[in-house]
């Protein structure tokens, strides 16, 4: 179960990371709105998660599938390029985050 709420908590990741850009410096009241909410729940999960997932692997696959789905994101909304060179990236991130999982074998 810490699994898949780690990785809700990494989704909700870049949620609040969209929605900070959208807020312009908070001046706009619903990405603002969605920011602080978003960023609640992804840190209360993350916490949740690492009482049963190391500090190290919790944080890096947190940060990962935000960073990878921010990324993504922003990329299909046209805010950022599509290359090739990024869907690369975005995908040797994935696959150290799956790798991460596979050998947390403490947990």
């Amino acid at each position: 179960m810490a699994w898949v709420i780690l990785i809700v908590s990494g989704i909700l990741e870049a949620v609040w990371a969209t929605a900070l850009g959208r807020s312009e410096g908070f001046t706009k009241l619903w990405p603002s709105v969605v920011f602080f909410g978003a960023l609640v729940l992804s840190m209360g999960g993350l916490a949740w998660a690492m009482r049963d997932i190391s500090t190290g692997t919790a944080y890096a696959v947190w940060v990962g599938i935000g960073a990878a789905l921010t990324v993504t994101w922003a990329m299909i909304t046209g805010d950022s390029d599509v290359s090739w060179v990024k869907l690369g990236l975005i995908a040797g991130l994935v696959g150290c985050v799956v790798g991460l999982k596979l050998v947390d074998g403490s947990h």
